[in-house]
């Protein structure tokens, strides 16, 4: 009888979101042995039932006490959970992985103080690692980060990296200017960037070096910043009006599956200014997607990019400045850029990262 997983799947959206959901999707066609099942909440159950035949509906919130009664319940006759967050429920009895992505909230300055750090993400992230049979993350420097400071040893830590979706390709047909104009708001030529605006995203050195590459060669170039976060973007917003670009930077708080590999094919440069990152799917994706990359030298963003990207310093924008610039003003290195970036890509797949899962699955559960 096959053994059955449980995977906690009720945070669709984001990272983990697309982690959870490019899993359950290749898991329905690489499973042998085993039986996935998945935990939802009611507005997902639908399009998780395509791909996942065996679902429990659990509507319950994020980060509450209810979720860790409700959760235990669902998956207490399952012979392994896997939860893909630190919110892991501390009173499941059977084998349990749970997946770290990062321990930015316990190492990054903007957080590691807050009041929410300390009532639920550092004691969670201290507890769940330490009941987890396996921690799974996604790089090898969030695996040192995570031995570091949760003590962890490293034979209880797997790195699988994170894959890029079949949507993002080198195929992508860029959009045309009138459609970029009328669907984004924005005139071509654009850079790019894409995530949320939190505070270790860096978005403010990102205004500074663009504001200076416009005055430095008064190019036309507009950003579209795909992301949105209520409490941090009035203070970016505040920062575009301060550098006087308000007029040239254009803010969408998200797109469709579908329309991004399109975005990321028309962007001149894609840009990832953080200070530290667990993974960075966006710069894979741009990748893939044939566009040039310019990527902070921190955390996990060279191990993803290998030298198919250009890099700077993160404290310093002006290091931004010049890379930005080497790139518009250099068709053979867009070119070099563009076809590294490709090569670089083809290296991550959500098969991959799936058959990988499942062989960790199979460790914990002791099935040959």
């Amino acid at each position: 009888m096959a053994k059955t997983v449980t995977i906690d799947a009720r945070w669709l959206v984001g990272g983990i979101g697309t982690y959870t959901r490019n899993l359950l999707q290749e898991f329905q066609h690489h499973a042998t042995g085993l039986e996935i099942q998945a935990i939802v909440r009611e507005q997902d159950s639908a399009s998780v039932r395509k791909f996942c035949r065996h679902v429990t509906v659990v509507d319950t919130p994020i980060y509450n006490l209810l979720e860790q009664l409700r959760v235990a319940r669902a998956s207490r006759h399952c012979d392994l959970l896997h939860v893909p967050h630190f919110n892991a429920p501390l009173l499941h009895r059977r084998p349990l992985i749970v997946s770290i992505m990062d321990v930015i909230h316990l190492t990054s300055p903007a957080y590691r103080d807050n009041l929410s750090t300390f009532v639920y993400a550092r004691p969670m992230l201290n507890a769940v690692a330490r009941k987890a049979d396996h921690v799974v993350t996604v790089s090898c420097f969030s695996k040192n980060e995570i031995i570091d400071v949760l003590g962890i040893s490293a034979s209880r830590i797997t790195v699988i990296p994170c894959g890029v979706g079949k949507e993002f390709n080198s195929e992508s047909v860029p959009l045309a200017p009138a459609e970029t104009t009328q669907i984004l708001g924005i005139q071509s030529p654009f850079l790019l960037y894409v995530g949320n605006l939190k505070p270790h995203k860096n978005v403010p050195a990102l205004l500074r070096a663009f504001a200076q590459v416009r005055r430095n060669k008064e190019l036309r170039h507009s950003l579209l910043i795909i992301g949105d976060d209520a409490r941090w973007k009035p203070s970016v917003v505040k920062e575009c009006v301060r550098l006087g670009i308000q007029n040239c930077v254009v803010f969408l708080p998200r797109v469709s599956q579908k329309l991004l590999p399109r975005i990321y094919a028309s962007a001149d440069v894609v840009v990832m200014p953080s200070t530290v990152e667990g993974f960075g799917l966006p710069v894979l994706e741009a990748m893939a997607c044939g566009t040039p990359v310019v990527a902070s030298r921190a955390a996990s963003l060279p191990e993803v990019a290998g030298d198919a990207a250009l890099y700077f310093d993160p404290a310093r924008p002006e290091e931004l400045t010049s890379q930005v610039e080497r790139i518009l003003q250099s068709r053979e290195l867009q070119s070099s850029l563009r076809n590294k970036g490709i090569q670089q890509a083809k290296q991550f797949s959500w098969k991959r990262s799936a058959l990988q899962h499942l062989e960790l699955y199979k460790q914990v559960l002791c099935v040959n």
